[in-house]
């Protein structure tokens, strides 16, 4: 594994020339309720890039920190659409400018409206620049199991215990089962999670995205793109009217 931020410009160079892919992690500051911390997204992200990295002998790049439609709450930060389209757009052109002609966007954060984005923003750039593959997805997104895509649930518990189990604290929990609102998990109860299912599930997605960007095609990510787009059909017709924060705004007031 070679650190972007590390590299002299010919050593930079050898690795595009070799076609090593460039591996981004993509973080979020957002509220995982009582028992988990506030950078899991960017925390698994990061941990999750750098194994996928070393498995495929990648350029890790430092992780950005810069999610849209974080759940509403005052501990959660978050940037506009237009500003994570920018964002997006310009770190994907700057990397083809650099060499790069495979790019994975690994994104602990998976919000709805954030992954549409960002996979739209993988297709513009795959559309606009010759012999570009982007992938972009959530690290367990590879498993196609859309239930372990929770939220401060078992799934995101388990990969935190995995990776930094001094970061969980599920004693902050009640016995009782309080609302999204209350606990900010949306998903199956989190003291069911283990560092064993977390270590498990991560190795299979390693696995798993490891054997993509072996096999990477445009036809066959433009298809995972564009099954991210079926995927949230239902949300959309149900929220979006143009906006993806007012979009969430909605959906959360229906959680209760």
């Amino acid at each position: 594994m070679a650190r972007y931020a590390e590299l002299l410009p010919e050593q930079l160079d050898l690795l595009w020339q070799q076609n090593a892919p460039a591996i981004l992690p993509w973080g979020a500051l957002e509220w995982h309720g009582a028992h988990l911390p506030l950078g899991l997204d960017g925390i698994v992200a990061t941990w999750f890039a750098e194994q996928l990295a070393a498995q495929t002998s990648g350029v890790l790049l430092p992780g950005v920190w810069l999610p849209m439609t974080t759940l509403p709450h005052r501990h959660s930060l978050q940037v506009r659409t237009e500003t994570l389209r920018m964002v997006l757009d310009d770190v994907i052109a700057g990397l083809y400018e650099s060499g790069a002609r495979r790019i994975c966007l690994i994104s602990g954060h998976y919000a709805q409206g954030h992954q549409v984005e960002m996979s739209e923003a993988a297709l513009r750039a795959m559309d606009d620049n010759p012999g570009l593959l982007v992938l972009s997805g959530a690290p367990l997104e590879p498993l196609r199991d859309d239930r372990m895509l929770d939220h401060a649930g078992q799934f995101e518990t388990s990969e935190l215990l995995a990776i930094r189990p001094d970061l969980v604290h599920l004693e902050n929990l009640t016995e009782d089962v309080p609302t999204a609102h209350d606990s900010a998990v949306i998903g199956e109860r989190p003291t069911r999670g283990s560092a064993s299912e977390g270590q498990a599930l991560l190795e299979s997605a390693l696995t798993a995205w490891t054997e993509w960007i072996q096999d990477a095609s445009f036809e066959r990510l433009e298809a995972h793109h564009k099954s991210v787009f079926d995927r949230y059909t239902p949300y959309i017709d149900a929220y979006y009217r143009g906006s993806w924060e007012d979009a969430m705004t909605a959906w959360w007031a229906e959680k209760g």
